[in-house]
């Protein structure tokens, strides 16, 4: 029987390999992002704080009260709040470059070298640098443009350690099979660090921002410790069977099997009896045991040429740009256009953080179903276009705001949570990659760092056209983008939905 119809593994077959390394590290993974992102977090919260801070028309609290004022109102950095929140748009586009630029070393790194230290000390060096940057610079009274700069830079190149190496723990763990849901479920620790970081710095905030750095950094550091002692990256290390292994002796579905459909000779090869012998080989050749070889890391011009690689993370320059652009904007706007207080506009953003969680968790496991993610993608872009269009005509009402605000981060923040995930995991185990999990962080860093660049660039462009036109304006920007994402995907949803066709054909035959 062809194998389309073949590997259709079951959620109880999918579940019962579970054990409490597997919860152990959907936690750990999940949790170390998340205190990453809560940093990023922070900084957005005590922008206010920090612009105010950095101009002359406000004393410094926590300056001595010896000090002339004629002194401290020399050593402020801008001469008003306009040229410093600039400067805090700018660090925020050098945060994104330093990020994408790393995502791609990172993710060859991590292939290379023992992720678990990869991703702790990229925790623990990003605290150091988030507590110099806020804490130390504030308690000495120390300010300088270039050294903020040079330290957002580091930053964004310490930061870009964590997501290749988590999603590649999660891929090492979790196999194709049910991959849709759990990765659904779990990339939702991006939004789950936005709530941790505004918590975090909300709480301390009336005492100072650099306490908000302190506490986040604080925080953030005992999370790579925890990780550096607790963080198990691979089955093997626990002589616990690959996630490409068969089950029970029946063929599980191959978690190295195209993301984008498959070989056109997949039947004849599944038939073939050597098919299993040279399966079994590649995963035998995969153990770092008994003084066996470690097989070599995939090559990054190699990991580009991977079926699906590039024409994803096209898609998620142009997806990742519109998502973002909510993260950095979206308080913003809600105060700019409605006069909404800063705090109740805070407040009200993370319904679009709760409506990337529920599309993210409902589109994995959708695409779960079909086996397929192309087509889950599509018709979710599609109706966040209309979401877009919908939001952009939104009334001075909370509550309507934030129905919709949830529809659109559904159907945004739900498609970048795949692709950045479960859709990454499946790019670095598919069949050509030939059972080496060292691809996964490179595909990873490549397909995430294409997207950061769209970010980075996204930021400048949404701040120029509201300037210059208006913010309906860059709501079509937006829709524009996700036109585009579409566009991008278009090759592979076409196969995908010839592949399903053609299941569906071979079902009504043999059924």
């Amino acid at each position: 029987m062809p194998g389309a119809l073949r590997r259709q593994p079951t959620n109880k077959n999918c579940m019962s390999q579970f054990t409490h390394h597997h919860i152990a590290v959907f936690l750990l993974t999940f949790f170390s992002y998340s205190l990453l992102h809560a940093s990023r977090k922070t900084f957005s919260n005590v922008k206010v704080s920090i612009s105010s801070q950095w101009t002359p028309s406000c004393l410094n609290d926590s300056a001595l009260n010896l000090e002339p004022y004629e002194l401290w109102n020399s050593s402020h950095l801008f001469p008003d709040e306009k040229e410093a929140t600039l400067f805090l748009g700018t660090l925020d586009t050098i945060f994104l470059f330093s990020y994408a630029v790393g995502l791609f070393v990172s993710g060859i790194v991590g292939d290379r070298l023992n992720m678990r230290w990869v991703l702790s000390f990229g925790m623990c060096s990003s605290a150091v640098v988030v507590f110099v940057f806020g804490t130390v610079t504030e308690w000495l009274h120390f300010y300088n443009k270039w050294f903020y700069c040079s330290l957002w830079i580091v930053n964004g190149l310490l930061q870009s350690t964590g997501w290749p190496c988590v999603v590649a723990v999660m891929g090492n763990w979790f196999g194709k099979a049910g991959r849709g849901f759990v990765f659904g479920l779990w990339s939702a620790c991006a939004s789950v660090g936005n709530i941790i970081g505004a918590f975090l710095a909300s709480s301390v905030l009336q005492y100072g921002y650099e306490y908000a750095f302190l506490v986040t950094a604080s925080v953030q550091f005992a999370g790579g410790i925890i990780v550096f002692f607790g963080l198990v990256i691979s089955p093997r290390e626990v002589d616990l069977p690959d996630v490409d292994k068969e089950v029970d002796g029946k063929g599980e579905e191959d978690a190295r099997e195209p993301l984008i459909g498959g070989n056109d000779n997949e039947n004849e090869d599944d038939d073939d009896p050597n098919y299993s012998i040279q399966a079994a080989d590649l995963s035998s050749s995969s153990r770092n045991v008994n003084n066996e070889l470690q097989p070599q890391a995939i090559g990054f011009f190699q990991a580009c040429c991977l079926p699906g690689v590039m024409l994803y993370s096209l898609a998620y320059a142009c997806l990742k740009l519109v998502n973002y652009s909510f993260f950095f904007w979206l308080p913003f706007y809600l105060s700019s256009k409605f006069k909404w207080k800063e705090a109740e506009a805070d407040q009200l953003s993370i319904w679009y953080d709760v409506g990337g969680i529920i599309g993210g968790t409902i589109q994995g496991l959708i695409s779960d179903m079909l086996q397929k993610r192309a087509p889950v993608l599509a018709c979710s872009l599609i109706l966040a276009v209309a979401c877009l269009f919908g939001y952009s005509r939104s009334p001075d009402s909370k509550p309507i705001n934030a129905f919709l605000m949830a529809l659109t981060g559904c159907f945004i923040g739900g498609p970048s949570n795949m692709i950045s995930s479960a859709i990454s995991a499946d790019l670095g185990r598919q069949e050509m990659v030939k059972g080496s999990s060292e691809a996964l962080a490179t595909v990873t860093g490549i397909v995430d760092g294409t997207g950061s660049i769209g970010a980075a660039l996204g930021q400048y462009l949404v701040s120029l056209i509201q300037e210059n036109l208006g913010w309906m304006w860059d709501f079509y920007f937006f829709i524009l983008m996700i036109s585009l994402t579409v566009v991008f995907i278009t090759p592979l949803l076409v196969k995908e939905v010839s592949m399903l066709l053609e299941a569906r054909r071979l079902r009504r035959l043999t059924g």
